[in-house]
């Protein structure tokens, strides 16, 4: 029996993890799909709110504010890309002045610091390339951006490392009470566990409702985002949101930690879960509402759109806490759930603890070091490093200038990537102009030799996205034509 499983293995289950790594603990994570950072964690705006935005008093606001302040460390412990590179809350109109301030009021009361309204000639100064309509901004000095993939691996890579198990390719189809704990029945077998936390995701309302009579019910929100080129960064250098007012909500505009402009999203709430297909009228609607705040918008230099889904309960809400003996819901974990990672963490792993009275592992290291980037060293001591091992000499992906080098280090972690998409949100190997369009072969061949399968079991993301069924060369032996 486990002291604990996760199930969920999103920033927020990976987490609870790491925080609950701390403690000397058998502790499970419970992931339905292939890999870490499957579901909403990999397909969203990538900002880290300064928390002005969350109703006062809700635990939204609380968690939002302290996971933002935890941040800057978490960063440099865990060796992610992150960056405060402040936001602005822009007015289109004299009229909706009351709404700014009562948000900057807002903001103040949660705790954000910093926090001041800023005029027009400022706001030009600030961000040239902003409409010439806008009237003034909430300027947040707090917020930043960060990279979502690899904060969410990154606490993986850590809970892993002090002792915390993964099993992936295992949806949860039953959770019974048992003595002591719980039986979480899933895909690949029974699990046991004297506490479970469901951190499912916009699946947590299913978890949930198996367990208890007072029944849950989370609406998957869609949004639909464009991802420029890089060669458009530094058109915006703050986060660029819309006051919401007499045009409606707009969307936002932002850079990003590896120089891409991103632009969305759209809020569509949809009936199915798997459901991140976008749209022709989302993206129609991403375009007309972007160029309202910011004037000129490159949407031309797009090298990709994607959707993602959000975890949207009607009371707008993040649901931490112990639901029923031993069963601990981390549940409604929608924007700015990003941003509250590690105070969730923290949250949901203090009432573990409560539950369970765990003793400190004196031997917890909460560091991590990253997958080494050698464009990131001097000249020197990148030669040094292609002469002792050649493979980080050897570009694979030339849009993002990845190695084979990075690659075979993103297998090799745990947990590793397993699938292209598994190597791309590591190492960013397709992510750029011809999103894979060039390297994806070859990713594939270094999968291949690294895994120790055939080709022909190597995916894209998980079961189900299967690129090949053979090699020709395979086919075409013997004399066959």
């Amino acid at each position: 029996m486990y002291d604990v499983i996760i199930i969920g293995a999103g920033v927020s289950g990976c987490a609870i993890a790491r925080e609950l790594s701390r403690k000397k603990a058998n502790i499970l994570v419970v992931e339905r799909e292939e890999d870490v950072c499957c579901g909403t964690s990999k397909a969203n705006s990538a900002i880290v709110h300064a928390g002005y935005d969350a109703k006062h008093g809700s635990l939204m606001a609380k968690l939002n504010v302290q996971g933002s302040q935890m941040m800057p460390q978490l960063a440099k412990d865990l060796d992610i890309h992150f960056e405060v590179n402040g936001s602005l809350v822009i007015m289109m109109s004299e009229e909706d002045r009351p709404n700014l301030v009562r948000l900057y009021e807002n903001g103040k009361a949660n705790g954000v610091q910093g926090l001041r309204i800023i005029e027009r000639d400022e706001l030009r100064q600030m961000e040239p390339n902003i409409s010439d309509d806008a009237v003034a901004a909430l300027y947040a000095p707090t917020g930043g951006i960060i990279c979502p993939f690899g904060l969410t691996f990154a606490l993986a890579e850590n809970a892993a490392k002090n002792g915390v198990q993964f099993q992936f390719d295992s949806e949860v189809t039953n959770i019974a009470s048992i003595e002591g704990g719980w039986r979480v029945s899933t895909t690949q077998g029974d699990l046991e566990a004297k506490v479970v936390v469901n951190a499912a995701g916009v699946h947590a309302d299913e978890i949930h409702n198996m367990i208890t009579e007072d029944k849950m019910k989370i609406t998957p929100r869609r949004g639909d985002y464009f991802l420029l080129d890089r060669a458009t960064g530094g058109f915006v250098k703050h986060t660029i949101f819309q006051l919401p007012g007499k045009l409606g909500k707009g969307v936002l505009v932002a850079p990003t930690v590896h120089g891409n402009i991103i632009v969305g999203p759209t809020a569509i709430d949809v009936e199915d879960k798997d459901d991140t297909a976008t749209t022709q009228m989302g993206l129609d609607e991403v375009r007309e509402k972007s160029g309202i705040a910011v004037k000129n918008l490159p949407l031309r230099q797009t090298i990709t759109s994607f959707a993602g889904l959000r975890a949207h309960e009607a009371r707008h809400e993040f649901f931490i806490a112990e639901v029923k003996a031993g069963f601990v819901d981390c549940a409604g974990i929608e924007s700015p759930g990003l941003s509250s990672a590690p105070a969730i963490g923290v949250m949901a792993a203090e009432i573990v603890d409560g539950i369970l009275h765990l003793e400190d592992d004196p031997a917890f290291d909460g560091t991590r070091k990253g997958i080494l980037d050698p464009k990131t060293l001097p000249m020197e001591e990148r030669s040094a490093l292609i002469q002792t091992n050649p493979a980080y000499g050897t570009v694979i992906c030339r849009c993002e200038t990845v190695t084979e080098g990075e690659m075979i280090d993103a297998i090799h972690r745990t947990p590793g990537a397993r699938s292209i998409d598994g190597i791309k949100r590591r190492t960013r190997a397709g992510m750029g102009r011809c999103q894979g369009g060039f390297c994806s072969p070859k990713v594939m061949e270094i999968l291949s030799r690294e895994l120790g399968i055939p080709m022909a079991e190597i995916t894209k993301s998980g079961a189900g996205s299967g690129l090949i069924v053979g090699i020709n060369k395979d086919a075409l032996s013997g004399g066959c034509l």
